[in-house]
């Protein structure tokens, strides 16, 4: 059974997203039902700081012993920071998903992208249904 924290928020492509202390700026990263599919974690290829992103656009990339899967970012905004830890560990995914597996944070998010996040619950059916 997947870990899904109540606190975050998800995206259909299994990324989550939690605020952070600075307002209009979230974390994100991939979630425990994404690292157990890909298997063992050993690349990320993560957008550089200043970089703009749009919601449901590729950003990066995981690599895993299995497959190559496409980040999305789950909203708009600018790349403010990038997890340089993971970046050089990839494999604290596996291990830390939605800890020091964290990949980037994302500044001058628009609240109309985080309403349209699925909550904790809403994630849990649709990966029940997979």
């Amino acid at each position: 059974m997947s870990q899904i924290p109540a606190e975050l928020q998800y995206t259909k492509e299994h990324e989550w997203v939690a605020p952070t202390s600075t307002a209009g700026t979230i974390r994100m990263g991939i979630t425990d039902f994404a690292q157990h599919a890909l298997g063992d974690i050993v690349y990320v290829l993560t957008p550089k700081i200043g970089e703009s992103v749009r919601a449901g656009g590729v950003c990066g990339e995981v690599e895993s012993t299995k497959s190559v899967s496409e980040i999305y970012s789950p909203v708009s905004g600018e790349i403010s920071a990038i997890n340089d830890s993971v970046v050089a560990n990839p494999e604290s995914i596996n291990s830390s998903p939605y800890g020091t597996g964290w990949l980037f944070e994302i500044s001058n998010v628009s609240p109309q992208d985080i309403g349209g996040l699925l909550d904790s619950a809403s994630y849990a059916a649709l990966i029940s249904a997979e």
